[in-house]
């Protein structure tokens, strides 16, 4: 659950010179930038909590003096969201002021944490600005904190970080502590720009039971605040391409999209920041736009096309936050974020393609959040109340003509020369969040207490499917073809310009273009004491429970057993070392569409129904299964194919309505929803850390960490065939066939039908899939880090080395086992297992106002799964012969099992490893990365600090070819490979980006 936002906590100890606590001393916390001023004294334990603070501006602790000890004050402290800051005050005795004997240390990123056994790190925006970053994206400089790598997903668009070498569909994404998710697939919803952070932090494991909805870690952002000083920004960023150094491969943008040739980015913005009644209301702006301009080529030879075509993204991000203060006790923030992005899908393709611009879209990725929160603290206890609506549109292909049919177009040879019109597909998003929190906290004694209640509710609905307005495959005659090609349309050629004479090869229509879907209530609540149990040890012991109500799968009820207990202990075994641990338990929320898959790719025609019957008669099914309820009227693409030519003329094909009663078809795959329910996946974490203030400004750390998830996702086939003998595929070099494989099946499957108690059933399908939480995973690491300030030195550093090791027998929630759902043969690295990362990051600030920063990321290969070659493998038939096709040659084939699903990405089970090759056996070389940046800041007046900042970044500054360790997508990247690792093959597809040239200016003020 997320925690309440735009407020924080700071925890103040106070000392004598014996480094004993002192009780009943009064400390008065001030904030010059909001006009904030409160006075509490510490307990029995030296202790005393400010709670429920805003996050604008800076805070300093004071201590009067009295007849024992002299007058202190801290440095200036940041609180962050919904996270305690920890302050050491050791109070000099009077008789000893000569000697400054003041120790003051707030808990930043170099400070040692006495407070719990929370594993997490902090970056500030200050060192944000320092850091080179492709394009202010924030998830860039994500992967520079420990614990967190580049992950490579299963969709171009994926989230590119993983925790704990975790899916990084399963991060939880807050603002301000405030859910920002996408619930669909996972996800942030709102890309925070950097001109509206504060800071980030990422939690990575034993945080507090205020936070769940996650096995994986936290990743939140502290957004900024106005205070009583005008404050501000306006900047432009490029990377103007021109200088960037060649590469074959292709590239991707910031959303995850390949890109090539042409390729520049254009980047401005604004922040502003001020009191519109000073000392009472506060206010901050931002606003960041982003252009990608970026080129394709559209040829076609058989109509003289070979054309360049221009595309562009965009990227507009706006937010606002307001702060009032009632009184000293009392205040309210409204904060709103809105995004509007486009992801262009021009014509052509990066190295050629038949796309001509009539079929071009936009991936619309479309974001609002609006927050409200009410923080009131009275003495010991505070109260926050936080509502949230939120709403989100992803249509992954918006068209250029939405009303338009699709059509490919044919040559007199059957080969395409043409794709025009509607991507041929629908898939829209709508998501709306209302999300409503209240929390308490309260000290007694040496006791913090807090407690909380959340519901998040978001409402689904989903367009998806074939194109309603029909889907024609067209084959034109030479004479056609040769009149086509002298009009001269060019890349102006649309669906109209082909002859009506056409013949029409192949149709299809879109049974159900509706909108459909179901509303996700996710309930949870938790109660945490923070025991201050010696003067040296802490001991945080919470409980959360969480219930989601997508649990029910196809059950009547849901998964209700979700209790999470959380223990840590922090214990002082020096006055700058520190000993910390705990284990605890901690749930994912479902991914939406876990339950959406299983509803679109259904369907509820009788022989339909009939199948699922069959299997629960067989057992594979349990016996209470309601068929009813696993069922659906899913989207179903229905229509005809005769390559002599259809009964119809070209764009007059049958409307969807003619089909009404064709539900019942055959079909490759399809899905239902699971009986039993799903169970919610979770995470048992165990960790054990050790800390050092080695001085003021540099802390050392080490982490252990292992964590056992379980009740992962993956899919099961119903009506998977027998199991297969890869050794004679090995020995002998033979492939089983698909008409054999399907003899084998659960119920089998004859060409396009099925037999059930004597009766031929045309509605079934070949393959029945269902999501199961039956997954698991490992996970063991250790991480050391050693981080320093710049204080009042010329530089500062990050250096972080961490050794770590992820197996599962699933990667993703579409994963399925290779063969006869075996998953215990698919025990194996994950595909974002990294065995080393060693990450650096130097600052040096030779003179005044100029900044240097290198930053080194160095990351062991990632796991290769290598797969069949298909040239050395002929199909045979049940009976041993061998098959040839119909002009009289051998059949050679990549699926050796059979099962039909020898396509598309190896890392979801679609395709059949290398015989005697166990799953991800193999290893990409290193990657080796050294980002560097230069920034100078030309102040208007030597003190002022209005100015201009000029920099210069360059990324893959030596020009490496990486091969792994960066953000990519599986089906792109180089870890499916053909043949046994012993081969040595490596066929590059793909490299991490050349080096790269990116500048910019911002005016501060």
């Amino acid at each position: 659950m997320a925690a309440a936002w735009a407020q924080g906590a700071i925890e103040v100890t106070v000392l004598n010179p014996k480094l004993e606590p002192v009780s009943g001393v009064p400390l008065t916390i001030t904030s010059e930038a909001i006009s904030f001023s409160a006075t509490r004294s510490t307990n029995s334990k030296g202790s005393v909590t400010f709670s429920g603070l805003s996050t604008a501006g800076t805070y300093i602790i004071l201590f009067a003096e009295n007849e024992t000890y002299s007058a202190v004050s801290s440095e200036p402290v940041s609180p962050r969201s919904n996270f305690n800051r920890t302050v050491t005050l050791v109070l000099p005795l009077k008789q000893e002021r000569v000697l400054e004997g003041v120790t003051v240390y707030p808990n930043n990123t170099t400070r040692i944490n006495r407070y719990n056994a929370e594993v997490s790190s902090e970056m500030r925006i200050s060192e944000i600005r320092e850091l080179p970053v492709e394009g202010r994206d924030l998830s860039r400089m994500l992967f520079r904190l420990p614990n967190v790598t580049q992950a490579t997903g299963f969709f171009p668009e994926a989230p590119n970080v993983s925790i704990n070498g975790a899916n990084p569909l399963f991060n939880n994404y807050l603002i301000d502590g405030l859910d920002n998710n996408e619930q669909f697939l996972g996800g942030a919803r709102f890309s925070v720009p950097i001109g509206f952070v504060q800071n980030v932090s990422v939690l990575t494991n034993n945080y507090s039971a205020e936070f769940g909805n996650t096995g994986n870690g936290i990743i939140n952002v502290t957004s900024k605040s106005g205070s009583n000083e005008l404050q501000g920004e306006a900047f432009f960023l490029t990377r103007p391409g021109f200088l960037d150094a060649s590469s074959p491969y292709a590239q991707r943008d910031l959303s995850g999209n390949q890109v090539k040739d042409g390729f520049q980015r254009y980047q401005g913005g604004f922040g502003v920041g001020g009191a519109i009644v000073k000392g009472k209301t506060f206010y901050y702006l931002n606003y960041e736009h982003t252009t990608d301009l970026k080129d394709n080529i559209l040829s076609s030879p058989a109509l003289g096309v070979n054309e360049t075509i221009r595309g562009k993204n965009y990227f507009n991000y706006l937010s606002g936050k307001l702060d009032h203060y009632w009184s000293d006790r009392f205040h309210s923030t409204l904060r709103a974020n809105t995004g509007i992005v486009g992801i262009g899908r021009q014509a052509g393709g990066l190295t050629g393609g038949l796309n001509f611009p009539s079929s071009a879209s936009d991936q619309v990725r479309n974001s609002l959040n609006l927050a409200s929160t009410n923080v009131y603290t009275s003495g010991n206890l505070t109260l926050t109340t936080n509502v949230q609506y939120a709403r989100f549109r992803w249509d992954y292909a918006a068209p250029d003509n939405p009303s338009s049919p699709d059509v490919t177009v044919a040559g007199p040879t059957g080969e395409t020369v043409a794709v025009l019109g509607h991507p041929g597909y629908a898939f829209e998003s709508i998501q709306h969040t209302i999300q409503a929190q209240q929390k308490a906290s309260w000290s007694v004694g040496s006791h913090s207490f807090k407690a909380g209640a959340e519901i998040l509710s978001t409402d689904h609905a989903l367009f998806g499917g074939g194109n309603p307005n029909g889907s024609y495959r067209v084959q034109l005659t030479q004479a056609q073809l040769d009149n086509l090609r002298a009009a001269n349309r060019g890349s102006a050629l649309s669906v109209t310009d082909i002859p009506t004479d056409a013949l029409v090869t192949n149709y299809s229509v879109e049974l159900r273009p509706t909108y459909f879907g179901k509303r996700q209530n996710i309930f949870s609540a938790y109660l945490e004491d923070q025991v201050q149990a010696t003067e040296r040890l802490n001991l945080n012991l919470g409980l959360r429970y969480d219930y989601d109500n997508l649990s029910r799968g196809g059950n009547a009820k849901g998964d209700f057993n979700n209790l999470a207990p959380r223990v840590s202990f922090n214990y002082q075994l020096t006055p700058n070392s520190t000993i910390r641990g705990g284990f605890g338990l901690f749930y994912d929320k479902i991914l939406y569409t876990v339950y959406s898959d299983a509803l679109q790719q259904n369907n509820n025609s009788p022989d339909f129904k009939q199948q699922i019957a069959y299997y629960v008669a067989q057992g594979i099914l349990p016996t209470d299964t309601d068929v009813d309820r696993v069922t659906f009227n899913g989207n179903l693409s229905v229509g005809q194919s005769n390559n002599a030519g259809l009964p119809f003329a070209y764009l007059q094909g049958p409307p969807a309505e003619n089909f009404s009663d064709q539900r019942n078809l055959f079909s490759n795959e399809r899905r239902i929803l699971n009986p039993n329910g799903y169970d919610n996946p979770f995470t048992r974490q165990f960790s054990l850390g050790y800390q050092l203030q080695v001085a003021p400004s540099k802390l050392f750390y080490v982490d252990l960490v292992y964590n056992q998830g379980r009740n992962l996702f993956r899919t099961v086939n119903l009506n998977a065939p027998a199991a297969w003998d890869y050794n004679r595929s090995q020995q002998s070099g033979i492939a089983r066939s698909s008409a054999w494989a399907d003899s084998t099946r659960t119920l089998p499957i004859y060409g396009n039908y099925a037999v059930i108690n004597g009766n031929r059933l045309d509605g079934v399908a070949r393959s029945l899939v269902m999501t199961e939480s039956e997954g698991k995973s490992n996970y063991y690491a250790a991480s050391f880090n050693l981080q320093k300030d710049k204080a009042d030195d010329k530089f500062s550093y990050r250096l972080i080395y961490t050794l770590s090791y992820l197996e599962n027998n699933t990667e993703d929630i579409n994963f399925r086992a290779m063969d006869a759902n075996n998953f215990q043969a698919e025990w194996g690295p994950s595909i974002n297992d990294r065995r080393h990362v060693i990450n650096g990051i130097y600052n040096y600030y030779p003179v005044s106002n100029l900044t240097l920063t290198l930053a080194a990321l160095l990351q062991s290969g990632q796991p290769i799964n290598r797969i069949p070659d298909a040239s050395q493998y002929k199909v045979i038939d049940s009976r041993g012969n061998i098959l040839l096709n119909a002009g009289g040659n051998y059949i050679f084939t990549n699926d050796l099992n059979g099962d039909g699903s020898a396509f598309g990405d190896a890392y979801v089970g679609n395709s059949d490893r290398y015989p005697d090759e166990k799953r991800n056996s193999d290893r990409l070389p290193w990657s080796n990365t050294f980002d560097a940046s230069v920034q100078y800041f030309v102040p208007f007046r030597t003190t002022s600090k209005k100015g201009l900042e000029i920099r210069a970044d360059v990324f893959n500054l030596f020009n490496a070819e990486n091969l792994s360790g960066y953000s990519n997508n599986a089906t792109q990247s180089n870890q499916i490979q053909v043949g046994p690792a012993s081969s040595g093959l490596l066929v590059r597809r793909n490299a991490a980006p050349p080096r790269q040239v990116q500048f910019g200016l911002r005016y501060i003020f």
